[in-house]
């Protein structure tokens, strides 16, 4: 193997003159750097990059923290959420590859953050600490891990969570407009539809993401009177959670009629639910409109195409990577939450007349100040058998479902 010595004795220079050409350093003559790159090109030597990095303190490594939902199936791999973190992982890869590093890529599941004992995996926090021995920063999806755990791994390195928890207080947060978007997609189906009783296809308690949804289809509820919520259904962001809340829909509505619309907490469980419903023959929009979150390429290519929201996957990558470099030269910075901005997709599951294909940007809204008091993590719950349908309530008559608070935190400042 051709080494630093090797060179300088080719080119007739020291080795410190070859370590000054190699990073770029200006204490060279030109004829002398020209001679040194041409015994590097002629012995094809290639330089040690672990040394390098050890010797500017650097790794020139990030690493990226996904999230298995389910456990792992070889005939189901969408099951892994890999739909999301794909392009989350592209958005990333594409920043530290301008800038010649590496990415380091680990999975979780969900049950290993909450505790759960997984006899076949050692338990995430010594992974995540091992783990961080190998990077320059971390970055971190949705609500896999516990924010005490987070606490303690940005004390040890630069760390930015993707899609997280915006009243993070510990760590950077790059998130979609969640909020925004939800409430969007959802007064489309009451206020131009006339979609009045909605059942709500969730996602995992533990997801950032579903949790600001659901309180923001909640506040098109409550504004709307005469719209109730008939139902929900606890799902793990699969296909195969959708199509289960579906059949559960239509075996607990038994002859009664079906509420208006089935709104999804992201575009995997939209898809299943419509695949449920055609089984069924229940048909699209016409018995029950369907609406995603998310815009994942599937959606446009279904039968009826899927109405939703589009969030930008592989911005969150990119800002993410971003503001992680930013942090890991500025080691001081103070979180910050950045919320990207999203467009409602209209198709037509929701109602819209067919080969409708618009997209409409949508402005920021404000939360209402009334946040909802802390919920300690707990297991992750078994899947919520679907409320039976209900009749729709007078518009003067009370909820019958109690309101949830939105989030207090404003959006895209720092901490």
């Amino acid at each position: 193997m051709v080494t630093l010595y090797d060179v300088a004795k080719h080119a007739g220079v020291s080795i410190a003159t070859v370590s000054r050409v190699l990073h770029g350093q200006d204490r060279v003559r030109e004829s002398t750097r020209a001679r040194v790159r041409a015994a590097i090109e002629e012995l094809g030597y290639v330089p040690d990059g672990a040394a390098q990095s050890l010797a500017r303190s650097r790794k020139d490594v990030i690493g990226l923290v996904c999230v298995e939902r389910e456990k792992p199936h070889h005939s189901n791999i969408e099951s892994m959420s890999l739909l999301f973190y794909d392009e989350v992982m592209r958005g990333v890869e594409s920043r530290v590859r301008e800038r010649h590093g590496s990415l380091l890529i680990t999975y979780l599941r969900e049950d290993e953050t909450l505790a759960v004992p997984v006899t076949e995996d050692e338990p995430v926090l010594p992974r995540l600490l091992a783990l961080s021995g190998k990077v320059d920063g971390l970055l971190i999806g949705e609500g896999v891990v516990p924010p005490p755990v987070v606490a303690r791994l940005a004390r040890r390195l630069p760390v930015v969570v993707v899609a997280g928890d915006t009243d993070q207080r510990c760590a950077d947060v790059v998130a979609a407009d969640n909020w925004s978007g939800a409430h969007a997609v959802v007064t489309h189906l009451v206020a131009e539809h006339g979609r009045r009783r909605l059942f709500h296809v969730d996602g995992p308690a533990s997801a950032p993401d579903a949790k600001v949804r659901r309180l923001a289809m909640q506040a098109v509820i409550d504004a709307h009177p005469g719209t109730v919520l008939t139902g929900s259904y606890s799902g793990r962001f699969s296909v195969g959670s959708g199509e289960d809340a579906a059949v559960r829909l239509l075996d607990a509505a038994a002859g009664r009629p079906l509420p208006d619309a089935i709104v999804c907490a992201n575009d995997q469980m939209a898809i299943g639910v419509l695949r449920a419903l055609a089984a069924r023959g229940v048909r699209v929009p016409q018995d029950v409109a369907v609406v995603g979150f998310d815009d994942i390429f599937p959606a446009s290519l279904g039968d009826p195409p899927l109405t939703t929201v589009r969030q930008p996957i592989r911005e969150l990558g990119e800002h993410a990577c971003e503001r992680l470099f930013e942090r890991i030269a500025e080691p001081s910075l103070r979180p910050k939450v950045e919320l990207l901005p999203i467009e409602l997709v209209l198709r037509s599951s929701c109602g819209c007349p067919p080969g409708t294909t618009a997209r409409r940007p949508v402005a920021q809204l404000q939360p209402p100040k009334c946040a909802p008091a802390h919920v300690p993590r707990k297991a992750p719950p078994r899947p919520v058998a679907s409320v039976p349908a209900q009749p729709a309530r007078p518009p003067d008559s009370p909820p019958s479902h109690p309101p949830i608070s939105a989030p207090s935190q404003p959006p895209d400042i720092e901490r």
